[in-house]
């Protein structure tokens, strides 16, 4: 059993709060309208959800440094219940203004969510762990989605209709209980790996306005500003995966089936980059280097294989087009389709995977994590906006596939050159071994990143950190 205060059980406990509240969200979203047969509803409340979701990941940084994981994070698991708890009202109402307006909400406290989350499993670990527990993570998330679908799947099994009551409170259940289980999170200051070396350094003038000011400075960040286009893809395929794909080309029994396959694609690929990214065979740039290959190899060739599916179809749910209409699970044709968007949860993986690896190779340092990863999640919501946009007033399929396959095109040069960059240790990592005198002095400037800097700049700053 690992220590209350180790990464590793740090890491556990955000495990099971996203598990239970953002696992369960994705399960509803991946089955294509939150489980309705109308899907507009759930897509203009992403559009909305996104939107908040944006703006609250930016600030989220400074409310985690500020007000620490535990309660923001507590409260933010609410929002996801509050989120479902309203499609049993539009069950019986069919009005999907109150949906749209607790999408807002949910995004609000999801970007809260997820800066906290991105803080325990980026900055946590120490830098020959992280890619193990960025796939720990995956695997334990991925498991609320995977069971996600097992539900509406086992439930749903001889209707065709929407979700019935049932299954929503049932979700409301399991997001409250994650709340719950969001209150064991430790104070990041109280965190010890098991070298000796904590998971944040100390700080000087962490007030509000410090702490604000720190939080734009990350929009002059190179690195961070180069990443922006890998931010910005990172989300925006759900909207076509989920809901152009599952959602309009499969039966609503073989959309939870789909599900299934899904996750069970993303837990299984997560531990594999894993393998690849913590090797100690090769240097860490070298790693990062084949990674990229990979994924972005892998991607187009999903990418390839579900343009050719899309080329057989341009409507969606019961007026598809598809030759043969919907295509249910137990039909021979559409085990292609089917394959494709197991190979969609694969590359989903390693791509997010691939993200925080990248941006976690930058700092070790809790509260700087904090506004990387916001600044990240932001970018990436803004994404995430727009193709739900895309989905809510009906731009034809084919048009969204090309959309995301140029977007992954254009995110690569530059995070290729992030990449190609990066070094074994980041600055900070090795200043955590060093007196707290050295920390304080170092760390009450502003940035802490290796490759920030010239080897002139890294000596001399160092230097200045140790007198």
């Amino acid at each position: 059993m690992p220590r209350y205060h180790s990464p590793l059980m740090q890491m556990l406990i955000i495990s099971g709060v996203c598990f239970l509240g953002p696992g369960m969200f994705n399960a509803l979203n991946g089955l294509g309208g939150a489980g309705q047969l109308d899907a507009r509803t759930t897509s203009d409340a992403n559009a909305a959800l996104y939107a908040s979701f944006a703006v609250a990941s930016i600030i989220g940084g400074g409310i985690v440094n500020m007000a620490g994981v535990r309660i923001p994070t507590a409260i933010s698991c609410l929002t996801y219940a509050l989120y479902t708890a309203t499609y049993i009202h539009y069950n019986h109402t069919h009005r999907g203004l109150l949906t749209i307006a607790a999408g807002a909400v949910l995004g609000v406290g999801g970007g809260i969510l997820w800066t906290a989350q991105g803080v325990i499993i980026v900055s946590y670990p120490s830098e020959n762990e992280k890619a193990k527990f960025i796939a720990i993570f995956w695997v334990v998330f991925n498991v609320g989605g995977l069971l996600g679908g097992v539900l509406p799947f086992a439930i749903n099994y001889s209707q065709s209709g929407a979700l019935t009551d049932s299954v929503y409170i049932l979700f409301v259940v399991l997001e409250c209980v994650g709340a719950c289980v969001a209150l064991m999170l430790a104070p990041p200051s109280t965190i010890v790996r098991d070298d000796g070396s904590r998971a944040t350094m100390p700080r000087t003038n962490s007030g509000l306005r410090n702490e604000a000011t720190r939080v734009l400075r990350v929009f002059r960040n190179k690195w961070m500003l180069m990443l922006a286009p890998m931010s910005f893809a990172s989300n925006f395929f759900y909207g076509y995966c989920f809901s152009a794909y599952n959602g309009a080309l499969f039966t609503p029994r073989t959309r939870g089936f789909n599900n299934l396959l899904y996750w069970t694609a993303s837990i299984i690929s997560s531990i594999a980059l894993f393998a690849l990214l913590d090797s100690p065979q090769w240097p860490r740039r070298t790693r990062g280097i084949y990674a990229v290959c990979v994924v972005v190899l892998a991607s187009c060739a999903v990418w390839a294989a579900a343009l050719i599916v899309q080329l057989r179809y341009s409507r969606g749910g019961d007026s598809t087009d598809y030759p043969g209409g919907l295509l249910d699970f137990l039909q021979t044709r559409a085990a292609g389709p089917i394959s494709v968007y197991f190979f969609m949860g694969v590359v989903d993986s390693w791509y997010q995977n691939m993200c925080y690896w990248i941006i976690g190779t930058l700092t070790c340092d809790a509260r700087t994590t904090a506004r990387y990863i916001g600044f990240h999640k932001g970018v990436q919501s803004v994404g995430a906006a727009l193709a739900w946009q895309l989905v809510a007033r009906d731009v034809p399929f084919i048009a969204q596939l090309v959309v995301n396959w140029a977007l992954l095109v254009v995110s690569l040069p530059s995070m290729a050159y992030v990449v190609m960059r990066i070094e074994d240790r980041a600055l900070d990592d090795r200043l955590m071994y060093m007196s707290p005198r050295v920390n304080k002095s170092f760390v009450s400037g502003d940035s802490c990143i290796e490759m920030s800097a010239t080897p002139k700049q890294k000596s001399n700053r160092l230097t200045a950190a140790i007198i």
